[in-house]
């Protein structure tokens, strides 16, 4: 059986590694992507990822410029407030901050949409594409670095010859723990709790964050449907009260969820099914490793906070992606050590930074004592009360290093 070669292989066909697939394939490079599984391109298949991904401002121009923002724009709901809600004991709001993306001249912060139809649309592009493919199913056994070129195998024998290899195959990837780089990982004692609802109110274009205890109650703007108002949840909780809720009759779910969300957009129903997602946090030792290079959960995973995560992701992609193009531009070779080491250097304590001012978001979202509940209720009053505070914290949110 002949060789496959390619410039790039990916292993990892999730949102990351699809998104990867045709940010290089649209510089010129020729890309495979491979995955264990077929991608799963409808909300009612088995195996749907029922999470939505709010991709910020950066990320949007990035798969613009690689044709896929073309699909995804009819189908995404615009973030134009990010609004932070604190209730009390009583579940009502006691204090109410608002981030305005106008303010800092954007018309939104981002764009929403389900992950089951982002992985329909960026396997219908990348089919189209010149230097691109996608084989699913597809497992790697095993990757061998030699001189100029890593040599990969397939389940099913077949061989493939890469330049470089990215490894977007998850938290627990298997590639990074073949090329011998460690990873730390810390939890919370938490699980999110993913669905979505139907609400009376219109969401208006803002994703609200209601804080008590146990971790943010976030409603995500979806688009309507049949002229009902929709949001996307990420309800993130201590580990037993979560899979209790998950494990509720459907109107005792709801009732629940009515009684955290503080009654902001109204009456919730409940659309479709639940999943619950463990909430962790993590950083590999290091990007890069003989002709490899990390990238999204296989180099860093955070609590679903702000919308950190994908877009961390597509930061990795943009910033590997200019290397690799400034690489071949001055005839150097793509997986050399030295242009490896630069991605694991531009990325690496930028990562870091970021998962840290997350976990310590995640940490005052837990908080459920009194006199820490009232200072993470000063805090933000603090912040969203203090202009320049309010304008740099919904720059860095949008991804400012």
């Amino acid at each position: 059986m002949d060789a496959i070669d390619t410039d790039i292989l990916i292993a990892g066909g999730g949102v990351a590694g699809l998104s990867a697939t045709a940010i290089l394939a649209s510089r010129g490079f020729s890309v495979l992507c491979a995955d264990p599984a077929p991608p799963v391109t409808s909300a009612e298949a088995a195996g749907a990822d029922l999470r939505s991904t709010a991709f910020l401002g950066p990320s949007v121009a990035l798969l613009r410029d690689c044709g896929l923002w073309d699909r995804l724009e009819a189908e995404a709901a615009p973030l134009r407030v990010m609004r932070i809600v604190d209730a009390g004991e009583d579940g009502a709001p006691r204090r109410v901050a608002d981030f305005d993306a106008a303010e800092i001249g954007s018309d939104a912060f981002g764009y929403n949409l389900p992950n089951w139809l982002i992985r329909r649309e960026m396997v219908a592009h990348i089919g189209g594409m010149r230097g691109a493919r996608l084989r699913a199913p597809a497992r790697i056994t095993g990757i061998v670095p030699r001189g100029d070129r890593a040599v990969a195998r397939f389940g099913d024998g077949t061989g493939v010859s890469a330049r470089l290899v990215i490894a977007a195959d998850g938290r627990d990837s298997g590639l990074r723990e073949a090329a011998g780089i460690g990873a730390r990982r810390w939890g919370y004692g938490q699980k999110g709790l993913v669905f979505v609802v139907r609400h009376e109110r219109p969401h208006e274009g803002v994703s609200t964050e209601v804080h008590l205890s146990g971790g943010p109650f976030t409603l995500v703007p979806l688009p309507g449907r049949e002229g009902a108002h929709r949001s996307a949840v990420v309800w993130m909780e201590r580990g037993p009260r979560a899979l209790h809720l998950a494990a509720m009759p459907e109107a005792e779910f709801e009732a629940a969820a009515n009684a955290r969300s503080a009654g902001v957009l109204g009456r919730l129903t409940l659309e479709g099914r639940r999943a619950v997602w463990p909430i962790v946090a993590q950083i590999a030792d290091r990007l890069d490793a003989p002709r490899m290079a990390l990238i999204a959960e296989a180099a860093h995973v955070v609590p679903p906070i702000g919308a950190q995560g994908l877009n961390m992701s597509l930061r990795d992609i943009g910033a590997l992606a200019d290397l690799l193009v400034e690489a071949r531009a001055a005839g150097r070779d793509i997986g050399a050590p030295e242009v490896l080491a630069r991605y694991h250097r531009a990325r690496h304590a930028k990562v870091l930074a970021r998962i840290l001012g997350v976990d310590a978001l995640n940490r005052a979202a837990m908080t459920g004592a009194g006199p820490l509940r009232g200072l993470r209720g000063l805090g933000l009053g603090v912040l969203s009360g203090t202009t320049p505070l309010r304008r740099a914290a919904m720059r860095l949110g949008l991804g400012a290093e």
